[in-house]
């Protein structure tokens, strides 16, 4: 049973219309209760507090936090956004999709395993090459739990001031703690690589060290995604500070064919998707690289005013990206 210190909070802060102070006498019951071990108690008033989390696009309870902010520049060290892409929108080999499922279900059913004292994973790492939709599957998380998706800056993070940048690590962890978001760190291996890595100088070395020491430690609301392209050069002890890990491997024949056919959804073509031309074409590409050929090609047809999208058009788009890169 709440405290009645707590219950005449909860009443004064309804009567006088304080939602402020409403959400923070209710916050303390829920802590409470959790105390008490009334796991199931404590996750139905959550659920009432911040809305069924179930239930994507929902944005009544999504009104996003304003981001902390480097002390020397005063740039915003995360950017925060609703997300737009669900999980119908991944192309991905099964083992990788079938792990991202497995995270949505133990927050979908997060009463259930708190009640036997589990917790849903926390803190994931997502590792393969680029292109490969690891962005766009943090945002697909953030998006099936009607959660802001919160990418954090490196760019800010990474100060030239002595000791700055472990600050700002401080200053992103205590924030992501207090607000139920997904947080995506981009291209992670500049905070986690390798401490025995003789060309790096002893800042660095000492952010790895803070990083570890705040993951150990990290005991919040959001749920943390950490993406490399780079894998083999983060730092040994980076792994188990993950409770999963999911790789990103380039798509194969059917699941190529599956891109195909969602990207291309709507568009009149002169070509079938199970082509031996067209597949040449995508051999051994990224999904972002093939999404990026595809929107080129469809863009020319459109303006040069033509019926059917060609194997010729793609061939063209195709050598354009080569070019570029």
């Amino acid at each position: 049973m709440a405290s009645g210190k707590l219950l005449r909070l909860l009443v004064q802060s309804g009567a006088s219309g304080d939602p402020t102070a409403f959400r923070s006498a209710t916050e303390q019951l829920i802590k409470e209760e959790r105390q008490k071990q009334h796991n199931l108690l404590a996750n139905d008033l959550e659920r009432i507090l911040y809305g069924d989390r179930s239930t994507p696009n929902s944005t009544a309870h999504n009104i996003l936090p304003e981001a902390p902010f480097d002390k020397e520049s005063g740039v915003a060290l995360i950017d925060i956004k609703q997300a737009n892409r669900s999980i119908d929108e991944l192309v991905l080999e099964q083992n990788t999709l079938e792990v991202i499922e497995n995270v949505l279900e133990e927050y979908r059913r997060e009463d259930i395993l708190r009640s036997y004292g589990m917790m849903p994973a926390e803190k994931v790492l997502f590792f393969g090459p680029p292109g490969c939709g690891k962005t766009l599957s943090a945002e697909a998380i953030a998006y099936e739990l009607n959660r802001p998706l919160a990418i954090v800056r490196l760019d800010s993070l990474v100060s030239s001031f002595l000791g700055e940048t472990a600050a700002n690590l401080r200053k992103i962890f205590d924030f992501i703690a207090k607000h139920r978001l997904v947080v995506l760190f981009d291209e992670f291996d500049a905070l986690g690589k390798e401490r025995d890595d003789g060309s790096e100088h002893g800042e660095l070395r000492r952010v790895v060290n803070a990083v570890l020491q705040m993951m150990d430690s990290y005991d919040g609301k959001s749920i943390i995604i950490a993406a490399t392209n780079h894998e083999q050069i983060l730092d040994s002890a980076i792994w188990r500070r993950f409770d999963e890990l999911v790789e990103f491997p380039l798509l194969n024949k059917d699941q190529l064919q599956n891109l195909l056919q969602l990207k291309l959804r709507g568009v009149r073509r002169e070509f079938d998707l199970d082509s031996p031309e067209l597949h040449s074409i995508f051999d051994d590409k990224s999904p972002a690289i093939i999404e990026r050929i595809i929107r080129r090609a469809v863009k020319r047809m459109i303006l040069k005013q033509k019926e059917f999208l060609t194997v010729k058009m793609l061939k063209h788009a195709f050598e354009l990206e080569n070019r570029v890169r």
